[in-house]
């Protein structure tokens, strides 16, 4: 579950089950994980269940959550199946591409099983016990570098994140950086490949103009998160139980604690079958600028009806 509160600077709450209810991490911030007892108290098997943190739930405020489920338990012991060259354990949705592991770092580079069927396309992760940056692997701009989901940064080009090694079916490759890969440190990673009619990560270049690019995703999306990657930018999200019907504007921001906010150039319509840019900042369609998008149906393309 990733929350956040629409109308106040609170920051981001991303809680799993494989951390554990009440673990909180933020997506704004370099925090290592906390305990909040007054947080996401309980997953329910038609939901989940919050305290009384004003992060979480204050009076009268609006709240956004995302959710995926994962939903398979995962374990693998690599010195007895072969596969990785560190431990890992999670949940899995091998059909819908979508994995939350959990392992230790070791300090050297290593291989982990992530338990997906295809090599994953986008991965975050982020120490639990240390204050450090949430990297994260996007297969548009290749192996030998990064993003912080916590800032603004351009790709960041570094062989100790990934060691300039594509991740596989069955594994990814971490390198020796500490943010990725620390010593003896537990470290959370969210892990998602595309499906067909469910979800799509790509890239697109951008023309700077109100006839913006059409960027193709096979479905209506719900969810749509994007960032620049040849220039500072904010990783902006949209999605559809905010705004119910074309433009699409209201905007929250994964590295910021801001509110939602409204803004014109950021607009862009969600469409059948992918978005169509229509605002013009350089935060979502500067002239030759290069992005990366993550979207995911509004109703998988097997089950759709025409709206």
């Amino acid at each position: 579950v990733w929350l956040k509160n629409r109308d106040a600077t609170d920051s981001h709450a991303l809680t799993d089950s494989v951390r554990g209810v009440t673990k909180q991490l933020s997506s704004d911030n370099t925090d290592d994980e906390v305990t909040n007892a007054d947080g996401l108290t309980a997953f329910g098997s038609d939901g989940f269940s919050l305290g009384d943190d004003v992060i979480y739930n204050t009076n009268n405020e609006s709240y956004v959550a995302w959710n995926w489920k994962a939903g398979t338990s995962f374990s693998n012991d690599a010195s007895s199946t072969s596969v990785g060259s560190i431990d890992s354990t999670g949940s899995v949705n091998s059909d819908l591409g979508f994995s939350i592991i959990n392992f230790t770092g070791t300090g050297d580079v290593q291989t982990i099983a992530h338990g997906l069927s295809k090599a994953p396309e986008l991965i975050f992760q982020k120490s639990r016990e240390k204050a450090d940056n949430w990297v994260s692997y996007a297969a548009p701009l290749g192996n030998d570098g990064g993003l912080v989901l916590e800032g603004t940064n351009a790709k960041i080009n570094s062989s100790t994140y990934f060691n300039d090694t594509s991740p596989t079916s069955t594994v990814w490759t971490m390198g020796d950086q500490n943010a990725v890969n620390n010593s003896g440190q537990e470290t959370i990673a969210y892990l998602f490949h595309s499906v067909d009619g469910y979800s799509k990560i790509g890239s697109y270049i951008g023309n700077g103009n109100a006839n913006g690019p059409f960027v193709y995703t096979g479905f209506r999306p719900a969810w749509v998160m994007i960032k620049r990657t040849d220039s500072a930018s904010s990783w902006s999200i949209h999605d559809t139980a905010r705004d119910t019907f074309n433009v699409t504007q209201k905007n929250l921001y994964a590295n910021l604690t801001a509110g939602e906010e409204s803004q014109a150039t950021w607009q862009y319509d969600i469409l059948s079958n992918g978005i169509k840019l229509i605002g013009t900042s350089g935060e979502i369609n500067a002239s030759g600028g290069t992005y990366i998008y993550m979207a995911f149906a509004e109703q998988p393309f097997k089950y759709a009806n025409a709206r």
